[in-house]
């Protein structure tokens, strides 16, 4: 008996050893394996590092110069970090009662849950700690075959476990909740802007509920599409954290009967304020970033503008208060005449049958028809044929059912604008409307490369060149007759009034008031020889780029191209003491720390001297009284002293301009359609006066109602120099009194170049 006992105490014994030496040998085969995981010979092992770092995934911001959040720019992710005092205490109360009850006592690996969820084969949850969840974050890839996804589970406890060792509780919440995805919103805060429209530290109770629940499914829980689902798990979070004790069960009770109300935001590059600026800062800073080594969209750069929001707000309504009215005006005359709005170009008046044909041929789903080798007469009916479409209207988007040809038509009667406004001084862009709508119509009209004929907006500055040379004096008499101007081809150039002008000596000043074609081409005559090139060489000080200008004398009328942002520019010198200051949009640009990057300063040119400036700011105050092309921006729009303003029209009534200055702000818009043979028939509707200058005087009434925007309303100052120019008329007119000598006996107390 005695050996039978010994020898099944020895069996045993071996048996025992037996487990333990493959137990050993399989825990240190483990441990091995866990260290070549983690060393990265099993494929791609992310960097703890990494998760410091938010380069990956984080999207610049662009902010106004009030501090206003204008949009972001990211490429796949709308993620912006916060910090953990931000996060209200019961948000993080919901994701751990929901996602890992005991976060705060387990390192990275909850063996229970663990247990748990392999021995329920998951239908209790999973096992994953948060830890382990912000590990799985790190892989943007999920893997495909069932033996990459186990691998994967042991990577996410190595990280998982590094994490807890490297990092507080709750910086890994922090981390956490910066790195999460919310459908397309990557991070809390990006979601709470999303779903709430609020910063994440003011989310109530059941909307956090309601973005914590989302993590399960952000795609099937998504309480935009499918509040049901989103209502039915915010409810089991509540009821979550009334089960561990982190809500009392009455207040669970009464947060899990209120409604889910959104207040849904839609982040996206085509939408929100100053979509046509945003983009134009996006190119800007694609470069930026290329030029000095950052990424615009992962390095969290963030980016201050020269905007100002809230005249950016007015300038927005201004153009689509007077863009819809003035595009009903386009219709109503359509109707009135029964004549379409595509003009012959020889003849303004007369429809150009082959307009739409000939713009057919250039659309894409022309060039496609022909690549697909259909002949001319398939081509045709399938132009003609209806098809469901969504199209641009002032109502909002519409979907319809039009053929090709008549959305062809339809689009081109739409008529566009821009407008721009700008401190004249700091040259710091306050507002920037490059169209009417982005989503449809992506050209931005102020872009400095987008130029359209400038009309008489251009006279001012051959005013200001003949008055900086001293050729003319504003006061001085002078005929409305013809002029005369012999080419170099010999040909003979007489321009025309628009309508029918009275011959009459009048004060050249008011040859400017009412935008007289005649006596701008006697300013410029007087500038001979070579007054083209005089003009033009003026004209390169103010910022515009001339490349264009071709040197004849129609210059003076503004035959040639400028960009809306040249000419603003350009008008800035005149309420700027004669220098012209480089239109800026940037301040700073700083790095996700707020370490300053790089600052920017306006480029700075001596235009002109203080006098002309100064005569020329009075001479277009003028313009907006009683008998000035511009008289509807006080009567119609309440917008007085000290503003003034110039009117534009150019040939056949294509655009329509206006530009306004003030001692703190030079403002410019120009309207009109795509194409420059879509035009308003009556001159009365198509002048500058009816097309452009109302988005200026809507903008310059809400901006001089607002008292948060400190505007200057004083008048322009005068410099303390000697003038040799007599800006009193009345003592001009008087040479009997001995005042007719130019600079004689000032009297400040009368310049305002004659009586109101």
């Amino acid at each position: 008996m005695a050996r039978k006992a010994n020898t099944k105490k020895k069996s045993k014994n071996k048996v025992t050893r037996f487990l333990w030496r493959w137990y050993l040998i399989g825990l240190g085969l483990f441990i091995l394996f866990m260290f070549t995981i983690s060393w990265g010979w099993w494929g791609y092992m992310p960097d703890i590092k990494r998760l410091e770092d938010p380069r990956t995934s984080l999207a610049s911001e662009i902010y106004s110069e009030d501090g206003e959040l204008l949009g972001k720019l990211y490429y796949l992710e709308d993620r912006t970090n916060i910090e953990y005092d931000d996060i209200p205490e019961y948000m993080v109360d919901a994701l751990v009662a929901t996602e890992d009850v005991r976060f705060y006592r387990h390192s990275g690996i909850d063996m229970k849950a663990l247990v748990r969820a392999v021995s329920r084969l998951g239908r209790d949850g999973g096992g994953s700690t948060l830890s382990q969840q912000l590990a799985k974050n790190l892989f943007h890839d999920k893997p495909t075959s069932k033996f990459g996804r186990i691998l994967q589970k042991f990577k996410e406890w190595i990280i998982a476990v590094q994490l807890e060792k490297r990092y507080a509780k709750h910086e890994i919440i922090t981390m956490y909740f910066n790195t999460v995805q919310w459908g397309n919103s990557a991070g809390i805060k990006s979601a709470a802007k999303r779903f709430f429209n609020k910063p994440v530290i003011a989310l109530k109770k059941e909307e956090a509920a309601v973005l914590v629940g989302m993590l399960r499914s952000p795609s099937r829980l998504n309480p935009k599409r499918h509040p049901e689902a989103a209502t039915t798990v915010r409810n089991v979070v509540l009821n979550q954290m009334e089960r561990y004790n982190y809500l009392p069960e009455t207040e669970c009770d009464s947060l899990k009967e209120l409604n889910l109300v959104l207040d849904y935001n839609f982040t996206s590059h085509n939408r929100g304020m100053a979509t046509y600026f945003r983009e134009y800062v996006h190119r800007w800073a694609k470069r930026w970033c290329r030029e000095n080594g950052f990424n615009i969209y992962e390095d969290g750069l963030k980016i201050y503008t020269t905007i100002d929001s809230r005249m950016q707000t007015y300038a927005e309504t201004a153009v689509t208060e007077h863009m819809k009215s003035l595009q009903s005006q386009l219709y109503n005359e359509i109707r009135r005449t029964g004549a379409m709005p595509w003009k012959d170009e020889e003849h303004s008046w007369r429809v150009d049958k082959s307009y739409i044909p000939k713009h057919l041929k250039r659309t894409r789903r022309y060039r496609n028809a022909k690549k697909r080798g259909l002949s001319d007469a398939d081509i045709d009916k399938e132009m003609k044929t209806p098809v469901e479409m969504r199209i641009f209207t002032w109502s909002g988007p519409r979907d319809t059912i039009l053929s090709p040809i008549d959305s062809l038509k339809h689009y081109k009667k739409i008529l566009h604008a821009g407008f721009m406004a700008m401190h004249p001084k700091t040259g710091y862009i306050k507002a920037w409307v490059g169209g009417i709508d982005f989503t449809h119509f992506q050209y931005d009209h102020v872009n400095p490369r987008a130029t359209r004929q400038v009309g008489s907006t251009f006279k001012p500055i051959v005013y200001a060149r003949a008055i900086e040379d001293q050729i003319i004096q504003p006061c001085e008499e002078i005929s409305t007759g013809p002029v005369s101007f012999e080419l170099e081809d010999g040909n003979i150039w007489t321009p025309q009034n628009s309508g029918k002008v009275k011959e009459e000596i009048l004060p050249i000043r008011d040859g400017l008031k009412k935008s007289l074609n005649t006596v701008t081409a006697l300013v410029m005559k007087r500038m001979e020889p070579r007054s083209p090139l005089k003009v033009k060489d003026f004209s390169d000080k103010l910022g515009i780029d001339t490349k264009k200008f071709m040197p004849y004398p129609s210059i003076c009328l503004g035959t040639m191209d400028i960009s809306v942002y040249e000419m603003v520019g350009a008008y800035g010198a005149f309420a700027n003491n004669g220098v012209w200051t480089e239109p800026i949009f940037i301040t700073r640009v700083e790095d996700k720390n707020g370490n300053v990057l790089e600052e920017f300063i306006p480029k700075t040119e001596e235009a002109m001297n203080q006098q002309t400036a100064y005569v020329m700011c009075k001479m277009l105050q003028r313009i907006p009284e009683a008998g000035g092309t511009a008289a509807r921006l006080r009567y119609r729009y309440n917008v007085g002293f000290p503003v003034g303003g110039k009117t534009g029209t150019t040939q056949n009534n294509s655009d329509g301009w206006f530009m306004g200055i003030s001692p703190d702000l030079v403002g410019g818009c120009w309207v009109g359609a795509e194409d420059r043979q879509v035009h308003f028939r009556s001159t009365a509707l198509g002048q500058g006066a009816n097309m452009a200058l109302p988005i200026f005087g809507r903008f310059m009434r809400s901006v001089l109602k607002d008292p948060s925007i400190k505007i200057s309303m004083d008048d322009f100052e005068k410099p303390e120099i000697d003038f040799t120019v007599e800006t009193d008329c009345g003592k001009y007119e008087q040479p009997d009194k001995g005042t007719d000598r130019l600079g004689d006996d000032l009297d400040d107390d009368d310049d305002i170049f004659g009586p109101r």
